[in-house]
Protein backbone atom coordinates (compact mmCIF):
# COMPACT_ATOMS: atom_id res chain seq x y z
CA UNK A 1 0.00 0.00 0.00
CA UNK A 2 1.40 3.37 -1.05
CA UNK A 3 0.93 6.31 1.28
CA UNK A 4 0.39 9.96 0.42
CA UNK A 5 1.79 12.09 3.28
CA UNK A 6 0.00 15.22 2.09
CA UNK A 7 -3.38 13.50 1.97
CA UNK A 8 -2.78 11.87 5.36
CA UNK A 9 -1.91 15.24 6.92
CA UNK A 10 -5.06 17.02 5.75
CA UNK A 11 -6.53 16.23 9.18
CA UNK A 12 -3.19 16.31 10.98
CA UNK A 13 -4.54 18.10 14.07
CA UNK A 14 -7.18 15.45 14.66
CA UNK A 15 -4.87 12.51 13.92
CA UNK A 16 -2.21 13.92 16.25
CA UNK A 17 -4.45 14.49 19.28
CA UNK A 18 -4.58 10.85 20.44
CA UNK A 19 -0.77 10.77 20.36
CA UNK A 20 -0.67 13.92 22.50
CA UNK A 21 -3.10 12.33 24.95
CA UNK A 22 -1.04 9.14 25.15
CA UNK A 23 2.22 11.04 25.50
CA UNK A 24 0.82 12.96 28.47
CA UNK A 25 0.31 9.68 30.36
CA UNK A 26 3.92 8.47 30.01
CA UNK A 27 5.89 9.18 33.18
CA UNK A 28 9.44 8.57 31.95
CA UNK A 29 11.93 11.28 32.96
CA UNK A 30 15.08 10.64 30.93
CA UNK A 31 14.68 7.72 28.50
CA UNK A 32 17.82 6.99 26.52
CA UNK A 33 16.29 5.02 23.63
CA UNK A 34 12.87 5.83 22.16
CA UNK A 35 11.23 4.16 19.14
CA UNK A 36 8.17 5.38 17.26
CA UNK A 37 6.73 2.43 15.32
CA UNK A 38 4.70 3.36 12.28
CA UNK A 39 5.97 6.92 12.49
CA UNK A 40 4.46 8.00 9.17
CA UNK A 41 5.41 11.56 8.18
CA UNK A 42 7.17 12.13 11.50
CA UNK A 43 4.89 14.76 13.00
CA UNK A 44 4.27 12.67 16.13
CA UNK A 45 7.90 11.54 16.37
CA UNK A 46 8.80 15.23 16.54
CA UNK A 47 6.66 15.49 19.69
CA UNK A 48 8.73 12.72 21.26
CA UNK A 49 11.89 14.66 20.41
CA UNK A 50 10.46 17.79 21.99
CA UNK A 51 9.56 15.89 25.15
CA UNK A 52 12.93 14.15 25.48
CA UNK A 53 15.50 16.15 23.48
CA UNK A 54 18.46 14.21 24.87
CA UNK A 55 17.07 10.78 23.96
CA UNK A 56 18.03 8.83 20.87
CA UNK A 57 14.77 8.95 18.92
CA UNK A 58 14.19 6.50 16.05
CA UNK A 59 11.19 6.67 13.74
CA UNK A 60 10.32 3.36 12.06
CA UNK A 61 8.01 2.99 9.06
CA UNK A 62 7.73 0.81 5.96
CA UNK A 63 6.63 3.63 3.63
CA UNK A 64 9.44 5.34 1.69
CA UNK A 65 7.10 8.23 0.87
CA UNK A 66 6.27 8.86 4.52
CA UNK A 67 9.93 8.59 5.53
CA UNK A 68 11.04 10.97 2.78
CA UNK A 69 8.76 13.64 4.17
CA UNK A 70 9.87 12.87 7.74
CA UNK A 71 13.55 13.21 6.82
CA UNK A 72 12.91 16.47 4.98
CA UNK A 73 11.03 18.09 7.85
CA UNK A 74 12.82 16.58 10.87
CA UNK A 75 16.45 15.92 9.91
CA UNK A 76 17.63 15.71 13.54
CA UNK A 77 15.71 12.46 14.08
CA UNK A 78 16.91 9.02 12.99
CA UNK A 79 14.57 7.37 10.47
CA UNK A 80 14.51 3.67 9.57
CA UNK A 81 12.52 1.85 6.89
CA UNK A 82 11.23 -1.39 8.36
CA UNK A 83 8.00 -3.29 8.83
CA UNK A 84 6.56 -3.24 12.34
CA UNK A 85 6.15 -7.01 12.27
CA UNK A 86 9.90 -7.57 11.81
CA UNK A 87 11.12 -4.82 14.13
CA UNK A 88 13.45 -5.98 16.88
CA UNK A 89 15.44 -4.18 19.53
CA UNK A 90 16.65 -4.75 23.09
CA UNK A 91 16.50 -2.74 26.30
CA UNK A 92 14.32 0.02 24.86
CA UNK A 93 13.19 2.66 27.32
CA UNK A 94 10.10 3.55 25.30
CA UNK A 95 8.35 1.86 22.39
CA UNK A 96 5.62 4.19 21.18
CA UNK A 97 3.08 3.72 18.40
CA UNK A 98 0.21 5.93 17.26
CA UNK A 99 -2.40 4.54 14.85
CA UNK A 100 -0.12 1.96 13.25
CA UNK A 101 -0.78 -1.41 14.88
CA UNK A 102 -4.23 -1.43 13.29
CA UNK A 103 -2.51 -2.14 9.96
CA UNK A 104 -0.73 -5.33 11.02
CA UNK A 105 -2.03 -8.79 12.05
CA UNK A 106 -1.10 -11.20 14.84
CA UNK A 107 -1.11 -8.78 17.74
CA UNK A 108 -0.45 -11.59 20.20
CA UNK A 109 3.02 -12.20 18.82
CA UNK A 110 3.66 -8.51 18.10
CA UNK A 111 2.75 -7.10 21.50
CA UNK A 112 4.46 -9.86 23.47
CA UNK A 113 7.66 -9.43 21.48
CA UNK A 114 7.73 -5.68 22.02
CA UNK A 115 7.11 -6.03 25.75
CA UNK A 116 10.08 -8.38 25.98
CA UNK A 117 12.20 -5.80 24.13
CA UNK A 118 11.77 -3.23 26.91
CA UNK A 119 14.45 -2.46 29.46
CA UNK A 120 13.49 -2.86 33.11
CA UNK A 121 11.25 0.11 33.79
CA UNK A 122 10.72 0.62 30.06
CA UNK A 123 7.31 1.55 28.68
CA UNK A 124 5.18 0.28 25.80
CA UNK A 125 2.69 2.97 24.77
CA UNK A 126 0.24 2.22 21.95
CA UNK A 127 -2.82 3.88 20.47
CA UNK A 128 -4.95 1.95 17.97
CA UNK A 129 -8.13 2.96 16.13
CA UNK A 130 -10.93 0.46 16.79
CA UNK A 131 -13.65 1.79 14.54
CA UNK A 132 -14.44 -1.33 12.52
CA UNK A 133 -18.12 -1.52 13.44
CA UNK A 134 -18.75 2.11 12.49
CA UNK A 135 -19.82 3.31 9.01
CA UNK A 136 -16.28 4.58 8.34
CA UNK A 137 -15.21 0.95 7.84
CA UNK A 138 -18.46 -1.00 7.56
CA UNK A 139 -19.49 0.94 4.45
CA UNK A 140 -16.19 0.11 2.75
CA UNK A 141 -16.80 -3.59 3.32
CA UNK A 142 -20.39 -3.34 2.07
CA UNK A 143 -19.34 -1.41 -1.03
CA UNK A 144 -16.50 -3.81 -1.87
CA UNK A 145 -18.86 -6.77 -1.51
CA UNK A 146 -21.05 -5.23 -4.21
CA UNK A 147 -18.21 -5.23 -6.76
CA UNK A 148 -17.45 -7.98 -9.31
CA UNK A 149 -13.84 -7.92 -8.10
CA UNK A 150 -14.82 -8.46 -4.46
CA UNK A 151 -12.91 -11.75 -4.10
CA UNK A 152 -9.62 -10.12 -5.09
CA UNK A 153 -10.29 -7.02 -2.99
CA UNK A 154 -11.25 -8.74 0.27
CA UNK A 155 -7.65 -9.01 1.54
CA UNK A 156 -7.40 -5.22 1.25
CA UNK A 157 -10.27 -4.69 3.69
CA UNK A 158 -9.17 -7.12 6.41
CA UNK A 159 -9.41 -4.32 8.95
CA UNK A 160 -10.14 -6.06 12.21
CA UNK A 161 -6.61 -6.53 13.56
CA UNK A 162 -7.17 -4.59 16.79
CA UNK A 163 -8.61 -6.80 19.53
CA UNK A 164 -10.75 -6.02 22.61
CA UNK A 165 -8.92 -4.72 25.71
CA UNK A 166 -9.00 -8.11 27.50
CA UNK A 167 -6.85 -9.58 24.73
CA UNK A 168 -3.97 -7.19 25.46
CA UNK A 169 -4.46 -7.54 29.21
CA UNK A 170 -4.03 -11.31 29.05
CA UNK A 171 -0.92 -11.09 26.87
CA UNK A 172 0.85 -8.34 28.79
CA UNK A 173 0.03 -9.20 32.39
CA UNK A 174 2.69 -11.95 32.69
CA UNK A 175 5.30 -9.74 31.00
CA UNK A 176 4.99 -6.35 32.66
CA UNK A 177 4.96 -4.85 36.12
CA UNK A 178 1.96 -2.62 35.59
CA UNK A 179 -0.41 -1.61 32.83
CA UNK A 180 -3.48 0.46 32.10
CA UNK A 181 -5.87 0.67 29.19
CA UNK A 182 -8.62 3.02 28.16
CA UNK A 183 -10.79 3.82 25.16
CA UNK A 184 -11.77 7.25 23.91
CA UNK A 185 -14.42 8.06 21.33
CA UNK A 186 -13.21 11.23 19.63
CA UNK A 187 -15.93 13.31 18.00
CA UNK A 188 -14.31 15.32 15.22
CA UNK A 189 -16.10 18.36 13.84
CA UNK A 190 -15.17 18.34 10.16
CA UNK A 191 -15.70 20.94 7.45
CA UNK A 192 -16.16 20.62 3.69
CA UNK A 193 -18.44 18.82 1.28
CA UNK A 194 -17.22 15.24 1.85
CA UNK A 195 -14.86 15.34 4.82
CA UNK A 196 -15.30 11.71 5.91
CA UNK A 197 -14.51 10.50 2.40
CA UNK A 198 -11.45 12.75 2.37
CA UNK A 199 -10.35 11.43 5.77
CA UNK A 200 -10.70 7.75 4.82
CA UNK A 201 -9.15 8.24 1.38
CA UNK A 202 -5.91 8.88 3.23
CA UNK A 203 -6.11 5.63 5.20
CA UNK A 204 -8.54 2.69 5.05
CA UNK A 205 -9.99 3.42 1.61
CA UNK A 206 -6.67 3.97 -0.12
CA UNK A 207 -5.69 0.31 -0.85
CA UNK A 208 -8.98 -0.37 -2.61
CA UNK A 209 -8.84 2.81 -4.66
CA UNK A 210 -5.29 1.96 -5.75
CA UNK A 211 -6.37 -1.50 -6.86
CA UNK A 212 -9.18 -0.24 -9.10
CA UNK A 213 -8.91 1.51 -12.44
CA UNK A 214 -10.95 3.68 -14.77
CA UNK A 215 -14.73 3.62 -14.56
CA UNK A 216 -14.69 1.01 -11.80
CA UNK A 217 -12.58 3.28 -9.60
CA UNK A 218 -14.74 6.33 -10.32
CA UNK A 219 -17.93 4.39 -9.58
CA UNK A 220 -16.51 3.01 -6.36
CA UNK A 221 -15.44 6.44 -5.07
CA UNK A 222 -18.81 7.93 -5.98
CA UNK A 223 -20.63 5.08 -4.24
CA UNK A 224 -18.53 5.65 -1.10
CA UNK A 225 -19.26 9.38 -1.29
CA UNK A 226 -22.99 8.76 -1.20
CA UNK A 227 -22.69 6.15 1.55
CA UNK A 228 -20.72 8.51 3.78
CA UNK A 229 -23.07 11.40 3.11
CA UNK A 230 -25.95 9.22 4.30
CA UNK A 231 -24.07 7.80 7.30
CA UNK A 232 -22.59 11.14 8.38
CA UNK A 233 -25.16 13.82 7.50
CA UNK A 234 -24.26 17.47 7.79
CA UNK A 235 -25.27 19.37 10.90
CA UNK A 236 -27.43 22.52 10.62
CA UNK A 237 -24.26 24.64 10.66
CA UNK A 238 -22.79 22.72 7.71
CA UNK A 239 -20.23 20.72 9.67
CA UNK A 240 -20.00 16.92 9.85
CA UNK A 241 -19.56 14.97 13.09
CA UNK A 242 -17.16 12.05 12.69
CA UNK A 243 -16.72 9.63 15.61
CA UNK A 244 -13.46 7.69 15.92
CA UNK A 245 -13.03 5.11 18.69
CA UNK A 246 -9.44 4.51 19.83
CA UNK A 247 -7.88 2.01 22.25
CA UNK A 248 -4.88 2.97 24.39
CA UNK A 249 -2.48 0.50 26.00
CA UNK A 250 0.23 1.65 28.42
CA UNK A 251 2.50 -0.93 30.07
CA UNK A 252 5.70 -0.74 32.11
CA UNK A 253 8.09 -3.68 32.34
Amino acid sequence: MAWDPNLYLVYERYRRQPAVDLLARIDLDRPASVYDLGCGPGNVTALLKQRWPEAEITGVDNSPDMLARARAHYPAIRWTQENITTFTTANADLIFSNAAFNWVPDHGKLVAGLAKSLATGGVLAVQMPRNYAQPSHAEIVACVESLPARHALRPLIAFAHVQPPAFYHDILTPLVEEMEMWETNYIHVLHGDDPVLEWVMGTALRPVVEALEGIEKESFVEDMRQRYRAAYPKQPDGTTLFAMQRLFVLARR
